[in-house]
C-alpha cells in the first residue's frame, strides 16, 4: 500500500475524527490518505525507489474540500492536483502491477466513518456538511506499507523537502 503522510496537525484532527465515528471494533488503522491499495510485493524495492525520487520535491499544495457519502460511511475529499500528477505517474509505471482497483480513477479521501448502517453514515454526513469548511492540508511525505489483513506493516517512509 502507498500512503501521502498527512503533516502531524492534520494528522491529529483528522485520526481524532476517525476514533469518534469509525466503529472502535473495526478501527484498526490510524487515519490515512491511501494512493495505491495493493502492489504486489515483487515491485517493493522499486516502488520504494520511485517514492524516494518524488519526494526530492517540496510538498504537494492540498486542501479538504468537502465531503463524501460513501453509503456505509463519510470520508473527507481530497484535493490536491500535485498529489494526483504524482499518482498518475506511479500509475503508469506500474500498470502492469496495479489490481483492477488501483487501475480505476483514484478519488483522494480520509475515511473516517465505515461499515455502519446507511442512516446512521447519513446522519454523520449531514452533521459534518453543516460545520463543514474547506482548510488546507499539510502532506509531509509518501509511505509503503504491506496490508497484515488489517494492521499495516510500515516498509519505508519518504519526507518531502521542505
Amino acid at each position: 500500500m502507498v500512503t501521502a503522510e498527512l503533516g502531524a496537525g492534520d494528522f491529529a484532527w483528522l485520526d481524532g475524527q476517525r476514533r469518534a465515528y469509525f466503529p472502535p471494533e473495526r478501527n484498526q488503522l490510524a487515519a490515512h490518505l491511501t494512493m495505491f491499495h495493493a502492489l504486489p510485493p515483487s515491485v517493493e524495492e522499486e516502488v520504494s525507489g520511485q517514492l524516494k525520487m518524488l519526494t526530492h520535491a517540496h510538498p504537494p499544495p492540498a486542501s479538504i474540500s468537502g465531503l463524501i457519502n460513501l453509503g456505509g460511511g463519510v470520508a473527507y475529499r481530497i484535493n490536491s492536483k500535485a498529489l494526483e500528477v504524482m499518482r498518475n505517474q506511479l500509475s503508469d509505471h506500474f500498470a502492469g502491477s496495479l489490481t483492477a482497483q488501483d487501475g480505476q480513477g483514484w478519488r483522494p479521501h480520509v475515511t473516517i466513518q465505515n461499515k455502519v448502517p446507511s442512516a446512521q453514515a447519513k446522519a454523520l454526513f449531514q452533521q459534518l456538511t453543516r460545520e463543514f469548511y474547506p482548510r488546507p492540508l499539510a502532506i509531509h511525505g509518501l509511505a509503503l506499507h504491506r496490508y497484515l489483513g488489517g494492521p499495516w506493516e510500515a516498509l519505508g517512509r519518504w519526507a518531502f523537502r521542505l
